[in-house]
């Protein structure tokens, strides 16, 4: 990235820590309903089991940035166990949108020491990067792209099975998302301003030269996308509506399938989820992390139910950071 390498000191996310704690101190904040809250549009989003529809989407897109591959490959176990890597993921995640707040933030220091651990060089030369040239996932353009993928992909999701958000209610959830991206370490300059702005930024990502998709990249795609260290296969459909929602040069760097039958196959697949997901049960359509937050908010503990979701979703009875 050359002049525009930016590392996320430790005095960097320090900062970004305060200026959380001090939104937390301002009156009538309410730590125990986290970041966002039950009011928050990114509840209402996040809450949806649906997403995981966007999942594959948004691990290709975020393999195809070439320091993210790399980094996959020499500090993760993706390639032995892909399901271990979403489990990660969604532990962190879900832990800083439904957690307390003393939750949310201990999940953030987790993700930055976590980071902190994560370089070294490109194997190979991939697109406009160099062999031996560095990388790190403390980096505010790494973060950003993960980021934003996960955000993206996200909405996708949601509005492709229920009804889309409102102009002004798609623009609350980028502005509630920030808070989210500080979270990660990313400062609130880096990100883009209005909605419509993040739109651009991930259509000019993708249209220019950050990306790049080598061989061990699409190796890993492909045991993403085919469920590989999983007892839980992962249907045709599934692979057809990711190859669906990337974009055409994704799809062909990736060297997806998708001639008219995975077409057609993405299309029915949509259609009944429609149909399916409004009117499935809360316990099922809802993830476990919501559960347990709002039993949080009754003083409860959560139930069978919930922590066999919360296994399901994150690998764990329980949201694990911080304090239970």
């Amino acid at each position: 990235m050359g002049s525009d390498f930016r590392p996320v000191s430790r005095e960097n996310i320090e900062a970004l820590w305060l200026q959380l704690e001090e939104r937390a101190a301002a009156p009538g904040f309410d730590r125990r309903a986290g970041i966002f809250g039950p009011g928050s549009v990114s509840w209402r989003v996040n809450r949806e089991s649906a997403l995981f529809l966007g999942a594959g989407r948004a691990a290709l897109l975020q393999l195809a940035h070439p320091w993210v591959a790399a980094s996959l490959d020499q500090h993760s176990t993706l390639r032995a166990d892909p399901l271990a890597r979403f489990h990660n993921t969604f532990r962190i995640v879900f832990t800083m949108v439904f957690g307390s707040f003393e939750q949310a933030m201990a999940a953030s220091h987790h993700l930055y020491r976590l980071h902190t651990h994560i370089e070294g060089e490109l194997a190979t030369d991939i697109g406009t990067y160099h062999r031996g040239s560095r990388y790190m996932a403390n980096e505010v353009n790494a973060l950003l792209w993960v980021f934003a993928t996960l955000i993206d992909s996200a909405l996708l999701a949601y509005e492709s099975v229920l009804a889309p958000l409102s102009d002004v209610e798609r623009e609350a959830y980028y502005t509630e998302s920030k808070m989210l991206a500080a979270l990660f370490g990313i400062p609130a300059e880096a990100m883009p301003g209005a909605w419509s702005d993040f739109a651009q930024y991930m259509h000019d990502v993708v249209a220019g030269d950050q990306l790049g998709v080598d061989p061990v990249a699409r190796q890993m795609a492909g045991d993403v996308l085919h469920g590989k260290g999983s007892w839980i296969p992962v249907p045709g459909w599934y692979r057809a509506l990711t190859a669906a929602w990337l974009p055409d040069r994704m799809r062909v760097e990736f060297n997806l399938p998708f001639d008219e039958s995975q077409q057609l196959s993405g299309q029915r697949a949509q259609r009944w989820l429609r149909h399916i997901v409004p009117r499935m049960p809360a316990v099922l359509r809802f993830v476990g992390p919501y559960h347990e937050a709002r039993s949080r908010l009754c003083d409860k503990q959560p139930g069978l139910a919930t922590r066999a979701s919360n296994r399901f979703w994150m690998g764990s009875a329980r949201m694990m950071f911080g304090e239970q």
